[in-house]
């Protein structure tokens, strides 16, 4: 897709990257993203799709924006209390870069709807906060051969990894996570608390992630999770496989 002069003005710094260039600036005008939330993954994930021109983007949330979000939840502010995050996002989105299309889906993602609205997706991010939605997310993305950049934060630390499962035998989700958590709701942000910027750090990543792969540039995180802690400023990477079945 051919950039126009203001587009080649706003992205030159991408444009001059090598790795990039015009065409990897084209493939992200041409790209179709889903956040699954609008939360603290969700913004800054979006902040950097949308500063980058991806294309079109689609945001999934029922949720409205409440004062503890401001905290973390960067793309909404004090006057969008009470308002759809949906549609606080999509007005931050288009306000900082006009050459992109964002699609609202003010609904929560379910077994029932959720394969219509990954399908007319490239990549997804997931920014989601419970177990059944990722797991939910990650299937459809499976069955359709959607990437997928899954990121998660918990008090003072966050992760991520990208599941290609359909790919060169690729680990899927259910091989990094064979049980869902226990007493799940006993370490939700609600109960014990969030530190806001982690929050920034992971949805960041996921971004350059979902840029990474549509740009085809770099080695994406496929069978490694990325751990951050940011107490002692440390990262690993834990390597997964593929299970094998009994």
């Amino acid at each position: 897709m051919p950039l126009s002069a203001d587009e080649t003005a706003r992205y030159a710094r991408h444009i001059v990257l090598k790795k990039i260039g015009g065409i990897g600036q084209q493939r992200l005008k041409a790209a179709r993203v889903l956040i699954i939330g609008a939360g603290g993954l969700g913004s800054p994930a979006l902040a950097y799709l949308a500063a980058a021109g991806v294309g079109t983007i689609g945001i999934v949330d029922d949720d409205h924006v409440s004062l503890s979000n401001l905290q973390r939840q960067i793309v909404h502010r004090t006057v969008d209390e009470g308002l759809a995050k949906t549609d606080s996002a999509q007005r931050f989105a288009t306000a900082l870069n006009p050459h992109i299309s964002v699609k609202a889906h003010p609904v929560r993602l379910t077994a029932e709807n959720g394969a219509d609205i990954i399908a007319s997706y490239d990549l997804v991010l997931d920014g989601s906060d419970n177990f059944t939605t990722r797991k939910l997310v990650a299937d459809f993305c499976a069955r359709q051969e959607k990437p997928l950049v899954a990121g998660a934060v918990n008090l003072f630390d966050g992760n991520l990894t990208v599941f290609m499962p359909y790919e060169n035998d690729n680990p899927s989700f259910d091989d990094l996570y064979p049980e869902p958590p226990q007493n799940e709701a006993q370490f939700s942000c609600e109960e014990v608390g969030i530190l806001g910027p982690i929050t920034g750090v992971i949805g960041s990543l996921q971004a350059l992630e979902a840029i990474k792969l549509i740009a085809k540039v770099g080695k994406p995180l496929v069978g490694e999770v990325l751990i951050y802690d940011s107490l002692d400023v440390t990262t690993r990477k834990m390597k997964y496989r593929r299970r094998t079945k009994a």
